[in-house]
Protein backbone atom coordinates (compact mmCIF):
# COMPACT_ATOMS: atom_id res chain seq x y z
CA UNK A 1 0.00 0.00 0.00
CA UNK A 2 1.25 3.43 -0.77
CA UNK A 3 0.93 6.10 1.89
CA UNK A 4 0.80 9.81 1.37
CA UNK A 5 1.31 12.68 3.76
CA UNK A 6 -1.54 15.16 3.87
CA UNK A 7 -2.01 18.43 5.68
CA UNK A 8 -5.47 19.79 6.23
CA UNK A 9 -7.55 21.70 8.72
CA UNK A 10 -10.36 19.85 10.45
CA UNK A 11 -12.77 21.98 12.43
CA UNK A 12 -10.19 24.78 12.45
CA UNK A 13 -7.30 22.67 13.74
CA UNK A 14 -4.27 21.83 11.62
CA UNK A 15 -3.87 18.12 10.95
CA UNK A 16 -0.92 16.32 9.37
CA UNK A 17 -1.20 12.60 8.76
CA UNK A 18 -0.20 9.71 6.56
CA UNK A 19 -3.06 8.07 4.68
CA UNK A 20 -3.29 5.14 2.32
CA UNK A 21 -4.04 6.03 -1.27
CA UNK A 22 -7.34 4.13 -1.12
CA UNK A 23 -8.52 5.51 2.25
CA UNK A 24 -11.77 7.46 2.08
CA UNK A 25 -12.15 10.82 3.77
CA UNK A 26 -14.92 9.30 5.91
CA UNK A 27 -12.64 6.53 7.19
CA UNK A 28 -9.87 9.06 7.83
CA UNK A 29 -12.17 11.37 9.78
CA UNK A 30 -13.76 8.58 11.80
CA UNK A 31 -10.87 6.16 12.25
CA UNK A 32 -7.86 8.42 12.57
CA UNK A 33 -9.34 11.65 13.91
CA UNK A 34 -12.23 10.32 15.99
CA UNK A 35 -14.80 12.53 14.22
CA UNK A 36 -17.49 9.88 14.59
CA UNK A 37 -20.32 12.26 13.73
CA UNK A 38 -19.47 11.50 10.12
CA UNK A 39 -21.71 8.48 9.66
CA UNK A 40 -21.30 5.84 7.00
CA UNK A 41 -24.59 4.56 5.64
CA UNK A 42 -24.61 3.30 2.08
CA UNK A 43 -20.92 4.01 1.27
CA UNK A 44 -22.01 4.81 -2.29
CA UNK A 45 -22.83 8.52 -1.87
CA UNK A 46 -26.57 7.94 -2.03
CA UNK A 47 -27.76 8.34 1.55
CA UNK A 48 -25.85 11.52 2.47
CA UNK A 49 -25.12 10.48 6.06
CA UNK A 50 -21.38 11.08 5.59
CA UNK A 51 -21.69 14.65 4.29
CA UNK A 52 -19.03 17.07 5.52
CA UNK A 53 -18.09 20.54 4.34
CA UNK A 54 -14.84 20.79 2.35
CA UNK A 55 -13.75 24.32 1.47
CA UNK A 56 -17.32 25.55 1.93
CA UNK A 57 -19.06 22.90 -0.18
CA UNK A 58 -20.99 19.86 1.06
CA UNK A 59 -19.13 16.67 0.06
CA UNK A 60 -19.88 12.98 0.48
CA UNK A 61 -16.94 11.83 2.60
CA UNK A 62 -17.43 8.23 1.48
CA UNK A 63 -16.72 9.22 -2.13
CA UNK A 64 -13.71 11.47 -1.53
CA UNK A 65 -10.29 10.03 -0.88
CA UNK A 66 -8.37 11.35 2.09
CA UNK A 67 -5.43 12.23 -0.18
CA UNK A 68 -7.76 14.59 -2.06
CA UNK A 69 -8.29 16.52 1.17
CA UNK A 70 -4.67 17.67 1.23
CA UNK A 71 -4.62 21.44 1.60
CA UNK A 72 -8.35 21.78 2.27
CA UNK A 73 -10.40 23.00 5.21
CA UNK A 74 -12.90 20.41 6.45
CA UNK A 75 -15.79 20.97 8.81
CA UNK A 76 -17.55 18.03 10.41
CA UNK A 77 -20.68 18.15 12.54
CA UNK A 78 -18.42 18.27 15.60
CA UNK A 79 -17.09 21.62 14.40
CA UNK A 80 -20.38 23.48 14.00
CA UNK A 81 -21.43 24.34 17.54
CA UNK A 82 -19.64 27.15 19.34
CA UNK A 83 -17.02 26.13 21.92
CA UNK A 84 -19.44 27.17 24.68
CA UNK A 85 -21.95 24.64 23.39
CA UNK A 86 -24.25 27.07 21.59
CA UNK A 87 -25.74 25.13 18.73
CA UNK A 88 -25.33 26.20 15.11
CA UNK A 89 -28.62 27.70 13.79
CA UNK A 90 -29.26 24.56 11.71
CA UNK A 91 -28.73 22.32 14.73
CA UNK A 92 -31.01 24.52 16.82
CA UNK A 93 -33.71 24.49 14.13
CA UNK A 94 -33.57 20.68 13.90
CA UNK A 95 -33.87 20.47 17.68
CA UNK A 96 -36.75 22.97 17.81
CA UNK A 97 -38.67 21.33 14.95
CA UNK A 98 -38.11 17.75 16.16
CA UNK A 99 -36.34 16.87 12.92
CA UNK A 100 -33.94 14.41 14.50
CA UNK A 101 -35.62 11.00 14.80
CA UNK A 102 -32.92 8.36 15.33
CA UNK A 103 -30.18 10.83 14.43
CA UNK A 104 -28.15 8.57 12.17
CA UNK A 105 -28.65 10.70 9.06
CA UNK A 106 -28.84 13.98 10.98
CA UNK A 107 -25.15 14.99 10.77
CA UNK A 108 -25.21 14.77 6.97
CA UNK A 109 -28.42 16.79 6.77
CA UNK A 110 -26.99 19.36 9.18
CA UNK A 111 -23.84 19.75 7.09
CA UNK A 112 -25.75 20.18 3.83
CA UNK A 113 -28.09 22.79 5.32
CA UNK A 114 -25.19 24.55 7.10
CA UNK A 115 -23.28 24.84 3.81
CA UNK A 116 -26.33 26.26 2.03
CA UNK A 117 -27.09 28.79 4.76
CA UNK A 118 -23.48 29.82 5.45
CA UNK A 119 -22.79 33.50 6.00
CA UNK A 120 -26.48 34.20 6.61
CA UNK A 121 -27.64 33.03 3.16
CA UNK A 122 -31.41 32.47 2.95
CA UNK A 123 -31.97 30.06 0.06
CA UNK A 124 -35.55 29.55 -1.06
CA UNK A 125 -37.44 26.74 0.61
CA UNK A 126 -37.53 24.83 -2.68
CA UNK A 127 -33.73 25.01 -2.95
CA UNK A 128 -33.37 23.63 0.57
CA UNK A 129 -35.92 20.89 -0.09
CA UNK A 130 -34.11 20.04 -3.32
CA UNK A 131 -30.83 19.71 -1.40
CA UNK A 132 -32.56 17.42 1.09
CA UNK A 133 -33.47 15.00 -1.70
CA UNK A 134 -29.83 13.92 -1.55
CA UNK A 135 -30.40 12.54 1.93
CA UNK A 136 -32.29 9.45 2.89
CA UNK A 137 -34.00 9.52 6.26
CA UNK A 138 -35.01 5.96 6.99
CA UNK A 139 -37.06 6.66 10.09
CA UNK A 140 -39.63 9.12 8.70
CA UNK A 141 -38.42 12.25 10.48
CA UNK A 142 -38.87 14.00 7.21
CA UNK A 143 -41.78 16.30 8.17
CA UNK A 144 -39.73 17.87 10.95
CA UNK A 145 -36.76 18.19 8.61
CA UNK A 146 -38.98 19.95 6.04
CA UNK A 147 -40.14 22.38 8.74
CA UNK A 148 -36.47 23.17 9.33
CA UNK A 149 -36.07 23.98 5.63
CA UNK A 150 -39.04 26.34 5.87
CA UNK A 151 -37.61 27.95 9.00
CA UNK A 152 -34.16 28.41 7.47
CA UNK A 153 -35.74 29.95 4.37
CA UNK A 154 -37.43 32.45 6.66
CA UNK A 155 -40.88 31.12 5.93
CA UNK A 156 -43.43 30.15 8.54
CA UNK A 157 -43.44 26.44 9.35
Amino acid sequence: MSEHRIETKVNGEAVAAHVEARETLADFLRGKLGQTGTHLGCEHGVCGACTVIVDGAPVRACLMLAVQADGTAITTVEGLADPDGTLHPVQQALRDEHGLQCGFCTPGIVMTLAALTADGAKPAEDALKDALTGHICRCTGYQGILRVAQRLAGEAA
